[in-house]
C-alpha cells in the first residue's frame, strides 16, 4: 500500500491497477469493441472478456490510479525472439501478432494520452483518421504496423503530441502533397517518418526545422534528396538527426553543420562523395557519426579522431584508402568502431591499445596484413575484459591464433573468416563463455579439432568449414555445444562415426558437413534434430539404403543436400521445401512427388525410371514455384508429356541423358526458359514454333537427338541473349541461316554432326561475344542458381570431347564439322579474335586457308582436317601463340610448313594427307596420302578407289599376322594333348609362384 501511495501522483499504475479503483464502464465497453475486429491468433487478449469486469487488469491496459481512467493502451506483441531461436519460438511471436483493423471505439476513451500499436499488422489498410480526433494523445506509435496508403492530415490535430512514430511501414505509407499538417506540433519531440514515401513533400526541411521542441528526428528511406536552397535551419533543440538511405548527394548538405548540439548523426546510405568533410569538428558533442554506405574516397582524416566523445563511429562501405594512423588512439570514448569494407591497408597501429572503452570492432573486407597473434596482442591491452564483438574477416591475416583468444571473457562475436590464418583450432576457445557466434571459415586451420571444449559454451553458430581440418572428431566435442544451432563445418577432411545411440546434446537448424566422412552407414543421430532446416551431408562416404523414417523427417527442411553417396532406395514423397539435391546417388524408381513450393531440384545421375507423366501431369498439391529441374542422366523413358502449362515457373531444365522419346511438346514452349537442356536423348521431328517464346533463354542444348529438318530462322530472330547453342548430331539439313548472326552474345555454337549444306556465312563476324575476349558472364547465371550446378556442356575442343562447367563462361568455340558444307573458309570468320576453338573438319570446304588466321588470337584448336582446303599454310598461323591443338590433315595442302616453335610442337599426324615438307614431318616433300571418301566427309559420300591398294595389303597384314600368331602358339596345344599338360601346369606353378610373393 505504500508503494501504491508513494507513486500515486503519477496517475500510473500497472495492469492489475489500484484495487479501490475499477475501469469506467463505457471505457471497459469500448474496449471490448475494439477487440471484436482484432484478429488474436494468439488469444493475447485473452484476459478482455465480459466476464473480466475490470479492464484495469487487462493486459496491455493502464488506468489512471486515481481516477480509474485508461490512459495508456500498449498492445506491441512481445519481443521478436534471436535469430536462432527454435520454430516453436518463431511461431509463438508470429500468432502473437494482431491483425484486423481499428474499431472507432478508441474514441470514448477520452483520457487515452499513450496510444500503442506498432509492429503488429494491420494488412495494409489506412490509418484510420478518427485518430485525428483523440487530442489528449501525446504518445502515438504505429511503426512497422503494415498500414499503407496516404497519411491522413488529421492527424494534424493532435497539437499535444510528444511523440509520433509511423515509420517502418515499408513504403506503403506516402505523402501526397506536404509535410505542413506536422507544423502545429509545438510539443513534438519524437519525429520518425522512416520508410515512408516522401519524396513529394518537398518541403520537409522547412517544416520539421520549425518544430520547436524537437530534438528526435528519423527520415531514413524517404526517398530524400538534396535540398541546395536550403542553407539556414532553425532546429534549436534537436540532438538526434536521421537522414539515412536516401539520395542526398553528392556532398554532406551544410546546414547540418550548424547544428551544434546534435549528439547522433545517421546519414548512412547516401551517394556522397570525395573527402569526408572537416566541418563535422564544429559538432564538439557528436557520441554517435555513421558515415557508412557512401563514396569517401579519400584516406581516414586524422581530424576525425579529435572528436573524443564520440562512442559510435561507422565509416564502413566506403572506399577509403591508405593505412590506419596512429591517431584512431585518441578516440578514448569509442565503445563501436567500424571501418570495414574500404580499401585500407597496412597493420592495426599500436595506438589501439588506448581504446580501453572499446566494446564492438570491426576492420573486415579491406586489405590489412597482420600476425593474428600480433593482432590478439594489442586487443588484449585495451580491451580483453570488454571487448564483445570482432570481426576482422576477409583480410589478408596471418599466423596462428594463440591460447590468449581464451582470455576475452565477454567476447560474443568473433569473426575471422577468409583470411590466411593456420594451425590448431586452441583449446582455450571453451574458456570464453559468453561467445554466441564463431566463423573462422576458409582460412587454413589444420590438425584435429579438439576433443573437448572445457567448459559449458552458449555458442549458437559455428562455422569451420573450408580449412585444412582432419582427423576424427569425437562425440565429446559436441557435448558442451548445447545451445548450437549453426553448425558449418564443410569441406575439410573430418571423420566422424557416431555411436548408433547418440543423441546430440543440441538442437541444430542447420547442419553441414559436406566432404566429412560420415558413412558408410547412413547417420541416425540426425533423426534428433527436430528443428533442423537445413541439412548437407553431401560427399560424406555414405553408402546405404536412406532409412524409411528419414523422409518423414524432411517436412521442416528448406534445403537438404545428400548428393554425391551412393544412397539407395525409392523416394515416395519428398517433403523438403525449397532445395533439395539429390544428385550422383543410386535412387531409383519412379520420380517422387514434391512440395508446391519447392524451387530447385536435382535429380541428376541416378537411376529414376519411368515416364514423366505421373511427375508432371498427376501434379494436385498446389500451383508449383519450381524455378530450376535436373533430371539428366537417369533412366526416365517415353513421350515427354504435354501438360507443361502448370509448370510456369520453371527457367532451368536439364533432361538430358535420358531415353525420351517422341517430339518437344507445344506446351513446354510457354514456360520462358532461360536454360533448356535436352541432349543425348531420342527426340525426333522439328522444333516446335512455341519456342519462341523464350526470349529470355541463354542455353539451348538438343545435342545427340533425331530432330530434322532445317534449322529454324527465328532462332537467331527471339534470342537476343542466347549464349550456348548446340544442335550437334541430328539430322538437320539444308542453309545455316543467316539469322543467326544476330546472335550478338553467342560464345558456343555446335552445329556439328548434321547433314548442312551449302556456304558458310559471311556474316558470321557479327558474333561480336566471340570477337572480343569474353566476359565471365558467371554474375548473369549465378544470380539464378549456384552457377556450378547448372554450367555444364559438352563441346568437342582439341580433338576430344570433354565436359566444361566453371570456365564454360569463359569459352568461346564454333563447330561446323561433319557436314556437307561446300566454298571458302570465309575471310570474315578471321575478325573472331577472342574465338578459342574452330571445328571445320569433315566438310568439303576447297580454297586456301584464309591469309590473316593468325588474327584470331585467342584460338587454341584449329581442325579443317578432311575437307580439300589447298595451297600453302599460311605465315599468319605461326603467330597464335595459344594454338595447342591443330588438325590440317588429308588436304591438299602444298609447300614447307612455316617455323615457329608453335608449329613444330604438333606432330606429323597433324599435316599427314598433304603435299607439306619440313618439321615436323621431315625436309623433304611428304607423298600425298589419301584417304576414302566416307572418311573425309564423316558418314557422306562413296568410297573412291584411290588409295585402296595400301589399305588392301594393310588388311592382309593383319590376317597373316593373326593366322601365324594364332597357329603358331595356341594351334599347336590342340594337336599335342602332352604339350597341352605340360603348357597348362607350367602356367598353374607361376601363378602359384607370383601368389606367394604377393602374400
Amino acid at each position: 500500500m505504500a508503494f501504491i501511495t508513494i507513486f500515486a501522483p503519477t496517475g500510473i499504475t500497472f495492469c492489475e491497477g489500484n484495487p479501490r479503483v475499477v475501469c469506467i464502464e463505457s471505457e471497459r465497453q469500448a474496449l471490448l469493441n475494439f477487440k471484436q475486429d482484432i484478429i488474436d491468433r494468439s488469444n493475447r487478449l485473452s484476459s478482455w472478456s465480459k466476464n473480466g469486469e475490470d479492464c484495469c487488469k487487462w493486459l496491455g491496459v493502464y488506468c489512471d490510479n486515481i481516477t480509474g481512467h485508461v490512459y495508456k493502451l500498449d498492445l506491441k506483441p512481445p519481443s521478436s525472439p534471436p535469430v536462432y531461436a527454435s520454430d516453436a519460438e518463431f511461431g509463438v511471436y508470429w500468432r502473437s501478432i494482431l491483425r484486423g483493423k481499428i474499431n472507432p471505439s478508441l474514441l470514448s476513451l477520452n483520457h487515452l494520452v499513450h496510444l500503442d500499436l506498432s509492429h503488429n499488422n494491420f494488412g495494409g489498410t489506412l490509418i484510420p483518421s478518427f485518430l485525428g480526433s483523440m487530442e489528449s494523445l501525446t504518445f502515438l506509435d504505429l511503426s512497422d504496423a503494415h498500414f499503407g496508403g496516404v497519411i491522413p492530415h488529421q492527424l494534424g490535430n493532435l497539437s499535444e503530441l510528444q511523440h509520433l512514430n509511423l515509420g517502418g511501414n515499408s513504403n506503403k505509407l506516402f505523402e501526397a502533397k506536404n509535410l505542413q499538417w506536422l507544423s502545429g506540433f509545438s510539443s513534438l519531440e519524437f519525429l520518425d517518418l522512416s520508410q515512408l514515401d516522401l519524396s513529394k513533400a518537398i518541403d520537409w526541411l522547412q517544416v520539421t526545422s520549425k518544430l520547436p521542441s524537437l530534438k528526435e528526428l528519423h527520415l531514413s528511406a524517404c526517398s530524400l534528396d538534396n535540398d541546395p536552397s536550403s542553407t539556414m535551419v532553425n532546429y534549436s533543440s534537436l540532438s538526434v538527426l536521421d537522414l539515412s538511405n536516401n539520395y542526398l548527394t553528392p556532398s554532406v548538405p551544410v546546414w547540418i553543420f550548424s547544428l551544434h548540439s546534435l549528439v547522433s548523426i545517421d546519414l548512412s546510405g547516401n551517394a556522397f562523395e570525395g573527402v569526408i568533410p572537416s566541418s563535422f569538428q564544429s559538432i564538439s558533442s557528436l557520441k554517435s557519426l555513421d558515415l557508412s554506405t557512401n563514396s569517401f574516397n579519400s584516406s581516414l582524416p586524422v581530424w576525425l579522431f579529435s572528436l573524443n566523445h564520440l562512442e559510435f563511429l561507422s565509416l564502413s562501405s566506403n572506399l577509403l584508402q591508405g593505412k590506419i594512423p596512429d591517431s584512431i588512439g585518441n578516440l578514448s570514448s569509442i565503445k563501436t568502431l567500424d571501418l570495414s569494407a574500404n580499401q585500407l591497408e597496412g597493420t592495426l597501429p599500436v595506438s589501439l591499445e588506448n581504446l580501453s572503452n572499446l566494446r564492438k570492432l570491426d576492420f573486415s573486407n579491406n586489405k590489412l596484413h597482420q600476425d593474428i597473434s600480433e593482432t590478439l596482442k594489442i586487443l588484449f591491452i585495451c580491451c580483453s575484459d570488454k571487448l564483445e564483438s570482432l570481426n576482422l574477416a576477409n583480410n589478408n591475416l596471418s599466423g596462428h591464433l594463440t591460447d590468449q583468444l581464451g582470455h576475452f571473457k565477454s567476447l560474443s562475436y568473433l569473426i575471422l573468416s577468409q583470411n590466411s590464418i593456420s594451425g590448431l583450432i586452441p583449446v582455450s576457445l571453451g574458456n570464453l563463455s559468453s561467445l554466441q557466434y564463431i566463423d573462422v571459415s576458409d582460412n587454413q586451420l589444420d590438425g584435429n579439432l579438439p576433443e573437448h571444449l572445457e567448459n559449458p559454451m552458449n555458442l549458437e553458430y559455428m562455422n569451420i568449414a573450408y580449412n585444412l581440418l582432419e582427423g576424427a572428431v569425437s562425440e565429446g566435442f559436441f557435448s558442451s555445444l548445447k545451445r548450437l544451432r549453426v553448425f558449418k563445418a564443410s569441406q575439410n577432411k573430418l571423420k566422424f562415426e557416431a555411436n548408433s545411440n547418440w543423441i546430440p546434446p543440441f538442437q541444430c537448424q542447420t547442419i553441414e558437413l559436406s566432404y566429412w566422412f560420415l558413412g558408410p552407414k547412413f547417420p541416425t543421430w540426425i533423426q534428433f534434430q527436430k528443428d533442423l532446416s537445413t541439412l548437407d551431408i553431401s560427399s560424406a562416404g555414405i553408402a546405404d539404403v536412406v532409412p524409411s523414417w528419414f523422409w518423414n523427417f524432411t517436412s521442416k527442411m528448406v534445403s537438404l543436400n545428400i548428393s554425391h553417396n551412393q544412397l539407395e532406395g525409392e523416394i515416395p514423397f519428398l517433403s523438403v521445401h525449397k532445395l533439395v539435391d539429390l544428385r550422383s546417388n543410386r535412387f531409383s524408381g519412379p520420380l517422387p512427388r514434391i512440395l508446391p513450393d519447392v524451387a530447385t531440384l536435382f535429380f541428376s545421375n541416378n537411376s529414376f525410371s519411368g515416364s514423366l507423366s505421373s511427375f508432371l501431369c498427376d501434379y494436385n498439391l498446389g500451383e508449383p514455384k519450381l524455378f530450376l529441374l535436373q533430371l539428366e542422366t537417369n533412366l526416365l523413358s517415353g513421350e515427354i508429356p504435354d501438360c507443361w502449362l502448370p509448370w510456369q515457373s520453371i527457367r532451368v531444365l536439364n533432361m538430358g541423358n535420358n531415353n525420351l522419346t517422341g517430339k518437344i511438346p507445344d506446351s513446354l514452349g510457354y514456360l520462358g526458359f532461360m536454360f533448356l537442356n535436352l541432349r543425348n536423348n531420342k527426340l525426333t521431328g522439328e522444333l516446335p514454333l512455341t519456342l519462341q517464346n523464350n526470349s529470355d533463354l541463354f542455353m539451348l542444348d538438343i545435342g545427340e537427338n533425331q530432330f530434322n529438318g532445317n534449322i529454324p530462322k527465328w532462332i537467331g530472330k527471339t534470342f537476343p541473349n542466347l549464349v550456348i547453342l548446340s544442335l550437334r548430331s541430328n539430322s538437320f539439313n539444308g542453309h545455316i541461316p543467316d539469322e543467326l548472326c544476330e546472335l550478338s552474345s553467342l560464345q558456343i555454337l555446335d552445329l556439328g554432326v548434321n547433314n548442312l549444306s551449302g556456304e558458310i556465312p559471311t556474316c558470321f563476324q557479327n558474333l561480336t561475344a566471340m570477337a572480343t575476349k569474353p566476359d565471365d558472364t558467371d554474375a548473369v547465371i549465378d544470380y539464378f542458381v549456384d552457377g556450378e550446378f547448372i554450367r555444364n556442356e559438352l563441346l568437342v575442343m582439341k580433338g576430344r570431347v570433354r565436359e566444361y562447367s566453371t570456365i564454360l563462361s569463359l569459352v568461346t568455340t564454333m563447330d561446323l564439322s561433319n557436314n556437307n558444307l561446300i566454298g571458302n573458309i570465309p575471310k570474315e570468320l578471321t575478325n573472331l579474335a577472342g574465338l578459342q576453338s574452330l571445328n571445320l573438319s569433315g566438310n568439303s570446304l576447297r580454297g586456301n586457308i584464309p591469309v590473316r588466321i593468325g588474327d584470331i588470337k585467342m584460338l587454341e584448336s584449329l581442325d579443317v582436317s578432311r575437307n580439300h582446303l589447298s595451297g600453302s599454310i599460311p605465315e599468319s598461323l605461326s603467330n597464335l601463340n595459344f594454338l595447342s591443338h591443330l588438325n590440317l590433315s588429308y588436304n591438299d595442302l602444298r609447300g614447307r610448313i612455316p617455323s615457329s616453335t608453335q608449329l613444330q610442337s604438333f606432330d606429323k599426324f597433324s599435316y599427314i594427307g598433304n603435299q607439306l615438307f619440313g618439321p615436323p614431318i621431315n625436309e623433304n616433300c611428304s607423298k600425298k596420302a589419301e584417304t576414302p571418301q566416307n572418311v573425309v566427309n564423316g558418314s557422306h559420300g562413296n568410297e573412291e578407289s584411290e588409295g585402296w591398294l595400301e589399305k588392301y595389303m594393310i588388311y592382309v597384314s593383319v590376317a597373316v599376322g593373326f593366322l601365324v600368331g594364332f597357329w603358331g602358339v595356341i594351334g599347336p596345344l590342340f594337336l599335342s594333348e602332352s604339350w597341352a599338360l605340360a603348357y597348362f601346369a607350367k602356367v598353374e606353378a607361376i601363378v602359384v609362384k607370383l601368389s606367394s610373393l604377393w602374400t
